[in-house]
């Protein structure tokens, strides 16, 4: 059941009460928990943090804890399946999900008691109407004793045949709605997308409760970056979103100039500001940033030897001496660094990237401190994706948890060194994909397997990572491929996920297009595909398009999908 008043309907609700928080591994649903997790300390709400990073843990983690909690809230997961099947609640528990995975299951929207969704009403959610696809059950057994005395055996007949005609219209009607059912349930759950971000629902709650901060502030900013980093949401709510961010930045950040309403310099302010597009460019050297980012490395071909001689010569068009572009940002001559993001953007637009500029949030602390929004994103991500061992399974998403505080910049600074390494791998890993040809058209799908041996490959075994590769790799396969039929495929990428198992991740992403649409069919192509074939897979992650199959069964799931997308 969707939830039209969050604070009366949600937390006046559990405020007096003791909370199961289980949380997703991404950065909006750390952003999320952040926001939650301020508000239940001003009003000392006792809770247990879990995190979950796939459904296994999420089944894990309520039955450990369904004993000694009746209150459980879910950020960014369990909107997308029915929950009470999976979990088999006591009729006294009660779920609070925040999630941006669409669609929604239909029996959660429609379970008013048990299930609350905390979604802005303001989403096209386009969910089927109830009387579509759910119906009372009838009592089909008709009552065929018919009264003997005194009836004539020709009115017995006829009541018979009538009683016999009544049957087989309702069974055929029933035959049609489930038919029709079936029709619209695929409708409806044939695209995976994602929807408002779980940080922008919880920053309104504490807006409407007037308990918002400008930390609360920034947290929901992260979340609107990572859907440009990782072309999660629809472009159309991105720049939407961008608009509401800039009033509430408005709204915090501003002061009049006089000494009375001045800021302290190591106070925390977030500004809004045209930015470049390059990846950590302010704490790495402006050289390798430019060839470590998605969108310059695609647009100029850097895997090449001509795509070499092309960054040299963008370099000798803005004038700056490669000395001063291979060493760090902060140690680079002031007087280039005053007017780099014009001169970058004046020569971006001669070699044909004419969208260097972006839009984006900063946040200073003091003089020496300042990130931008992708900078959070990219150092928050990479810290739950470590591949290097430091103790529990929960270690990862505590470090990334505490990387978005303020009091932690420690931790920052090592989730982005942790994202340098990271975006080298995939820009390397690119580089040989696009050199080797691994990249091949399978009809409907491009399609790219990663070997075991391959540099770097235990990172591609996490989802975040495998995502990011596979979006880079198809943005830089479309620049470099002159078939114009293999620009509009989507692409799936395979990696190896566990040697001694024998498996491996799959991950589909759609097509590489202007549309502002990011909907991804791959999710229930997956679920056919893995059904029609007997292959052995897990569909263990949030997101339905990333899935863990045996490699012995490859061949015959691809065949399957190619078949089924044909």
């Amino acid at each position: 059941m969707f939830i039209s008043d969050c604070r009366r309907e949600f937390y006046d609700v559990i405020v007096s009460q003791r909370v199961l928080l289980l949380v997703a591994s991404d950065v909006d649903a750390l952003c999320a928990c952040k926001i939650l997790q301020a508000l239940f300390q001003c009003d000392h709400v006792q809770y247990t943090l879990v995190p979950v990073s796939g459904w296994q843990e999420l089944e894990t983690a309520f039955l450990e804890h369904k004993d000694q909690f009746k209150y459980f809230v879910l950020i960014n997961c369990g909107a997308n399946v029915d929950l009470l099947e999976i979990l088999q609640p006591e009729e006294d528990t009660f779920f609070f999900v925040c999630d941006s995975h669409r669609p929604i299951n239909v029996v959660n929207v429609y379970n008013d008691t048990q299930i609350k969704l905390l979604v802005k009403q303001d989403d096209d959610l386009d969910v089927p109407a109830y009387d579509d696809i759910f119906r009372d059950e009838e009592d089909e057994e008709e009552d065929s004793e018919c009264d003997s005395d005194g009836s004539e055996p020709s009115e017995k007949r006829r009541r018979f045949e009538e009683g016999v005609i009544e049957r087989t219209m309702k069974r055929r009607q029933r035959r049609e709605w489930e038919a029709r059912r079936r029709e619209i349930i695929f409708d409806y759950e044939q695209y995976e997308y994602h929807g408002t971000s779980s940080a922008m629902v919880m920053f309104d709650l504490a807006w409407i409760m007037s308990k918002d901060l400008n930390d609360m502030l920034w947290y929901y900013k992260n979340t609107q970056e990572e859907s440009e980093v990782t072309n999660l949401f629809l472009r159309m709510k991105y720049v939407t979103d961008i608009g509401i961010l800039q009033r509430h930045v408005s709204r915090h950040n501003h002061r009049n100039e006089d000494e009375e309403n001045s800021l302290s310099i190591d106070c925390m302010r977030i500004a809004f500001e045209y930015d470049l597009r390059l990846a950590l460019y302010q704490h790495w050297s402006l050289y390798e940033s430019l060839c470590n980012t998605s969108y310059t490395s695609a647009s100029l071909k850097l895997w090449s030897v001509q795509g070499q001689k092309r960054l040299q010569e963008f370099l000798a068009d803005m004038g700056l001496p490669l000395k001063q572009v291979k060493q760090k940002f902060n140690s680079m001559d002031m007087s280039l660094k005053e007017n780099l993001r014009e001169m970058i953007e004046e020569s971006a637009n001669k070699f044909g990237m004419k969208d260097l500029r972006v839009q984006t949030f900063s946040i200073h602390f003091g003089f020496k401190n300042k990130f931008s929004a992708s900078d959070i994103v990219y150092a928050t991500a990479s810290l739950m994706e470590n591949i290097e061992k430091e103790g529990p399974e929960t270690t990862n998403f505590i470090k990334a948890l505490d990387s978005l505080s303020r009091g932690n910049l420690d931790k920052l600074h090592q989730g982005l060194d942790l994202a340098k390494k990271q975006l080298r791998a995939i820009q390397q890993t690119v580089a040989s994909c696009i050199c080797t040809n691994l990249v091949i058209s399978q009809g409907p799908f491009l399609y790219c397997s990663l070997m075991e041996g391959t540099p770097d490959v235990k990172l591609f075994s996490k989802p975040v990572s495998l995502c990011l590769l596979s979006k880079y790799l198809l943005k830089s396969f479309v620049c470099s491929t002159k078939n114009k039929r293999c620009k509009l495929l989507p692409l799936i990428m395979a990696a190896p996920m566990d040697v001694e198992q024998g498996t491996v991740i799959m991950v589909g992403i759609p097509p590489e297009t202007e549309s502002s649409d990011k909907k991804n069919f791959f999710g229930r192509a997956f679920e056919k595909a893995a059904d029609s074939t007997n292959s052995r897979t897990l569909h263990n992650h949030f997101d339905m398009s990333i899935i863990e199959l045996k490699t012995e069964d490859r061949s015959k799931f691809l065949d399957a999908l190619i078949s089924l997308l044909s």
